[in-house]
C-alpha cells in the first residue's frame, strides 16, 4: 500500500510536504518495475531542481531511469546513505529510501499530484 500522507506523480515518484520542505522519492511500484537497484545519482545540496525535469537517475540490473522532480526549488539535503546502499530503494522506498529534500519555491506546484488512492488506480490501469 502507498502511504496516504504522500502525493504521487504519473512518473512514479512521491512527494511529502512539510511546510515548504518537500521530501522526494520513488514509489514501491517504481522500484518493483526497476528490479534490483544498483546505483543512484543525486544532486548535491544547493543544486536547483525544476518541476517536471529530471534531477537524478536510478540504475537497476534492468535499466537506468530518470528521477523527475515534482517541485521547483533548492536541494537542502540529499540521502547520502542511499548512495552507499542503493538497495534500500527496493526494501524501503517510502522510509529510508527517500532521495532529496527540496526547499520549494511554490508548494502549490504539488496540487496537481495524485492522492494515494488515485495513484493506486493509475498504476493498476498502466499495468493492463
Amino acid at each position: 500500500m502507498n502511504p496516504t500522507d504522500l502525493k504521487y506523480t504519473t512518473t512514479h515518484e512521491w512527494a511529502k510536504v512539510e511546510g515548504n520542505i518537500v521530501t522526494l522519492g520513488i514509489t514501491d511500484h517504481a522500484q518493483e518495475s526497476l528490479g534490483d537497484v544498483v546505483f543512484v545519482e543525486l544532486p548535491e545540496e544547493g543544486a536547483e531542481v525544476k518541476a517536471g525535469e529530471a534531477y537524478g537517475t536510478v540504475e537497476s540490473v534492468k535499466a537506468v531511469s530518470d528521477i523527475v522532480s515534482s517541485v521547483s526549488g533548492k536541494v537542502i539535503e540529499f540521502n547520502a546513505a542511499i548512495l552507499d546502499t542503493p538497495e534500500t530503494l527496493n526494501s524501503d522506498p517510502y522510509g529510508e529510501g527517500w532521495l532529496i529534500k527540496v526547499e520549494a519555491d511554490d508548494v502549490k506546484e504539488l496540487d496537481a499530484l495524485m492522492s494515494a488512492a488515485e495513484y493506486e488506480s493509475f498504476a493498476e490501469e498502466e499495468e493492463h
